[in-house]
């Protein structure tokens, strides 16, 4: 029996007029909307009973770098819905089968995105300013990145260090920290786990990008900057480098990103991560001009040929899991009678992740 829903964000059509910088913060060079398709097929293997799915879907708070059009899915679900996981606004896909036999599904949504350059320039520190009511709960400690201990104790020294005493310079000093002392270990799983406690004690600043933005989040959290981290996935090939972008299959191309807040401001882009990305996959050194170029452009920009899912930490996704929570949710997820696929195997879990560009009202594959 086949199935079908379909998700309208509300005013999203308003989206698609010209939007006001002031709306959004001071952004700058705001660059031209692309569209794409991303879609999820997946085929849970036969076995058990009862197999549960969960897919992450793109964020659908719009800004000024990106916004979602809609979702639809079609399969063999006995049961399927859109939500929004319990106590967040972070959208997701449920599907539950009984009883053994086919399980497939496939979810398409729709979204718009263009780069992000933040003009940090002009910013003014001097007057002291209010974090809104809001945002104080990114400084918050997670449980793979506590803000006592050793990841205090960090982010105080490489402040005191950079003699760093404003916002916007703690986050600066932190950002050249783990680009200095951090290193993108091929070796680790999927994008790593982001315990940047264990990172810290066992003085191996090595991983991926939720390890390596992971650290830059903790530790401007415990020197008192808001931040956090976007988790998403490529979609489009790079502009500026090769190994920074992925287009048509991305059942491998996750990738976490970073933010941290200036009041005032508003949200800064930053990505560390990626610059590693670029050292390993070149072989560069770190004075290398094009190393140094992509650290000065990733703090307070991002090129949009990625999209986000949800900035969430410590997930718990309702719906019947038994897992309890994840760290994050940037992965396909499903439980088989109560156990765990791992997810970072897509030939294991069978499942494929697709990206296509959308021309007019067509799509480019």
């Amino acid at each position: 029996m086949q199935r079908r829903d379909f998700i309208k964000l509300a005013g999203a059509s308003a989206a698609l007029f010209p939007i006001a910088p002031s709306v959004f913060g001071k952004q700058a060079n705001l660059s031209k909307w692309k569209s794409y398709r991303l879609t999820y097929q997946i085929n849970l293997p036969e076995k058990g009973n009862r197999a549960l799915l969960w897919l992450p879907l793109p964020d659908t708070a719009d800004t000024s770098h990106q916004f979602t059009q809609g979702s639809v899915w079609s399969g063999n679900a006995k049961t399927a819905k859109f939500y929004t996981i319990p106590k967040t606004a972070f959208p997701a896909f449920h599907a539950e089968w009984h009883g053994s036999g086919p399980r497939k599904v496939t979810v398409s949504s729709v979204v718009k995105t263009r780069d992000r350059f933040v003009d940090l320039r002009n910013y003014s520190e001097k007057s002291k300013r209010i974090i809104p009511a809001d945002i104080k709960r990114f400084l918050q400690p997670t449980k793979h990145a506590p803000l006592n201990g050793i990841v205090r104790m960090t982010a105080l020294s490489i402040t005191k260090i950079a003699n760093a005493h404003t916002p916007l310079e703690k986050a600066r000093s932190i950002y050249d920290w783990v680009v200095d002392n951090a290193y993108r270990d091929q070796a680790t799983r999927g994008c790593g786990r982001g315990d940047i406690k264990s990172m810290l004690e066992k003085n191996n600043l090595g991983g991926k990008s939720a390890d390596l933005n992971t650290l830059f989040v903790g530790l401007a959290r415990a020197a008192g900057v808001p931040a956090r981290n976007q988790y998403g996935i490529r979609i489009d090939e790079s502009v500026a480098h090769k190994c920074l972008g992925k287009y048509g299959n991305l059942s491998n191309a996750q990738h976490c990103r970073a933010e941290f807040y200036l009041a005032g401001l508003g949200w800064v882009p930053v990505d560390p991560a990626d610059v590693h990305q670029l050292i390993l996959d070149e072989k560069l050194t770190h004075n290398h001009p094009k190393v140094v170029s992509l650290r000065e452009k990733l703090f307070g920009a991002w090129e949009m040929n990625w999209v986000t899912f949800n900035h969430g930490d410590d997930i718990k996704l309702g719906n019947k899991s038994d897992v309890g929570r994840l760290p994050f949710f940037m992965y396909p997820h499903a439980e088989i009678s109560g156990k765990q696929q791992d997810s970072l195997s897509p030939a294991e879990f069978s499942y494929m992740i697709t990206s296509a560009k959308m021309i007019g009202t067509g799509a480019k594959l």
